[in-house]
């Protein structure tokens, strides 16, 4: 399963109307820890493939979903279930701390 590009036109219904648990990384091109984190989310997605949606939201093309979820540092992971966000990771964080979240959004 490979990472969904979300924009601010698709955010609804690839996040908050999935059937699924996502995880929104909020990340720009420019940003080191977005780019430390990229490999992760990769083998992540594969992982969990059909158990969580992973998508990727650029956060210089789409401001209005970086705004509307209150997003003011990146990288950002934002951890969805039944369309609201119950959790949240600031920063670049190793592997098994985000899978531990994913768990606990399966949970």
């Amino acid at each position: 399963m490979s990472i969904t590009p979300v924009t601010d036109e698709t955010f609804a219904s690839e996040v908050v109307e999935s059937d699924l648990p996502v995880v929104v990384d909020i990340w720009a091109a420019w940003c080191g820890p977005c780019k430390a984190i990229a490999p992760i989310l990769d083998q992540l997605a594969v992982e969990y493939a059909g158990r969580v949606k992973i998508v990727k939201v650029d956060a210089d093309a789409n401001p209005d979903t970086v705004a509307a979820v209150g997003v003011t540092s990146i990288p950002t992971l934002g951890f969805y279930r039944a369309g609201k966000r119950v959790d949240a990771l600031i920063g670049a964080h190793p592997k098994p701390a985000i899978t531990a979240k994913i768990e606990e959004l399966l949970a």
